[in-house]
């Protein structure tokens, strides 16, 4: 049971136990604010308590009890939630509306089908904030916080479970999720206070598209009080919009508009592969990464390293993942060299020479420019890779980096989009259907 502030319990009145059935001549406001906190506090999940059990335990009648809460409402002590911003009236998931507004629908309304919170300046008079010691989301919770506000942290925070096998993590860029494997989760060799579930994060950008973790407060309190520690500890300050798909799914009730950079991506390198089978043709990509990759995401982290290995798995899921065995018949995959000795050697062509030259005999477009930038891109990326495995570098931090490697994702989007259409023109690939939004591009690109 949560614990009364000394100040909450001057207010109690001796012989009054709220929740007990009262006559019409003992109930009065302080009874009712004090059950209203109390149900607060002592609830599941920081509920409000239903005006009709108000009603009950007090066995009053509606009029009356409107009367006294709209007086209560007047005085900034409780607001009420008639679930008409928010399908579910038993918790205060956005902000309480405007005092007036509260007590015109009090006023209005027939049946209590409503909710009663206590305001957050009553609240500062009941909560002992001793009780939430080391647990900082729950104590705002407590203070009468919204349970969908945000709270916005740098981006490593999410390494502590990434990196961690121990867990679940997943994200499709806009939204996530983190749990623990059943093994673990059963298994004594984990700490229970690290048995932690995040039902849900998002992602927020500033004004410069500087991302960060976005999670809702009725989530970050469910954490454990080790676990809220290491989040606040990567807490930074607001100026964070919510990524417009995660608001949309998340406060709306709605689904997604469009889908991120990185699964658009993926879902070109499956849509050429049906292309190429269509055609008569082996899978142009040796592996299409259904089973997308961990790293194969925004930066966490935003320094010189992971921008480098980010750039080697762009590679080995571009030129490297090439499959030769598609242009058999069609270019040749070998060339001759001379070497300095005057010795003919064999040797197999490069997998972007090759693609190069079967689109330049294969496809005609009086429009070049989109080809060239294609190729463009398949070498920009291979030799970004090829730079840092032949030098030593000192590594680096700044953001910077994450600004490098989302123009670079975009470019390489670009680039197998550009693949996908010129195959799309094939007479024989013309079946396989390609998604409105892919068509169109509909992507997002932060």
């Amino acid at each position: 049971m949560r614990k009364w502030s000394s100040a909450g319990l001057s207010l109690m009145r001796a012989g009054r136990t709220p929740g007990a059935s009262r006559t019409v001549g003992a109930m009065d406001k302080d009874q009712i604010l004090e059950r209203v906190v109390r149900f607060y506090l002592e609830s599941s999940d920081f509920n409000g308590i239903p005006a009709w059990q108000l009603m009950q335990e007090y066995q009053q009648t509606n009029d009356v009890l409107k009367g006294i809460l709209r007086e209560l409402i007047e005085s900034g002590s409780v607001a009420a939630n008639f679930g008409d911003r928010h399908p579910n009236p038993h918790i205060r998931a956005l902000p309480d509306e405007p005092i007036e507004r509260q007590s015109e629908k009090i006023s209005e309304t027939e049946a209590p089908g409503y909710c009663v919170y206590p305001t957050k300046r009553a609240l500062e008079r009941f909560v002992d904030q001793s009780t939430y010691t080391g647990r900082p989301f729950t104590l705002e919770l407590a203070l009468g916080e919204p349970q969908l506000a945000f709270r916005t942290f740098d981006l490593s925070v999410l390494e502590v479970y990434r990196n961690d096998p121990r867990y679940t993590y997943t994200t499709d860029d806009i939204s996530g999720s983190i749990s623990v494997h059943d093994r673990h989760y059963e298994s004594e060799e984990m700490r229970s206070s690290d048995k932690v579930l995040l039902q849900s994060f998002g992602f927020a950008y500033d004004a410069e598209l500087n991302r960060a973790v976005a999670v809702f407060l009725r989530y970050l309190a469910d954490l454990s009080a080790e676990h809220q520690g290491i989040w606040q500890a990567r807490l930074i300050s607001n100026g964070y919009r919510l990524h417009p798909d995660y608001y949309r799914s998340s406060i709306l009730g709605e689904w997604y508009e469009r889908r991120s950079l990185f699964q658009a991506f993926i879902e070109e390198l499956k849509l050429i592969n049906e292309m190429s089978a269509a055609m008569g043709r082996s899978s142009l990509f040796r592996n299409a990464f259904e089973d997308r990759p961990r790293e194969f995401a925004f930066l966490i982290r935003p320094t010189l390293k992971e921008f480098n290995s980010f750039v080697h798995l762009l590679d080995k899921m571009m030129s490297e993942n090439i499959n030769l065995a598609f242009f058999r018949g069609d270019v040749p995959l070998e060339e001759e060299e001379i070497r300095s000795d005057g010795k003919v050697v064999v040797k197999t062509k490069g997998s972007i020479a090759v693609l190069d030259e079967w689109l330049r005999k294969m496809y005609r477009t009086p429009e070049p420019e989109p080809l060239e930038e294609t190729l463009q891109t398949f070498r920009k990326v291979r030799k970004l890779r090829q730079k840092p495995a032949h030098s030593v570098n000192d590594d680096a931090f700044g953001q910077q980096f994450a600004q490098r490697q989302r123009m670079l994702m975009v470019e390489a989007y670009n680039a197998v989009r550009t693949l996908r259409m010129i195959f799309e023109k094939h007479p024989l690939a013309t079946g396989v259907k390609v998604d409105e939004d892919l068509r169109k591009g509909l992507i997002w690109s932060y």
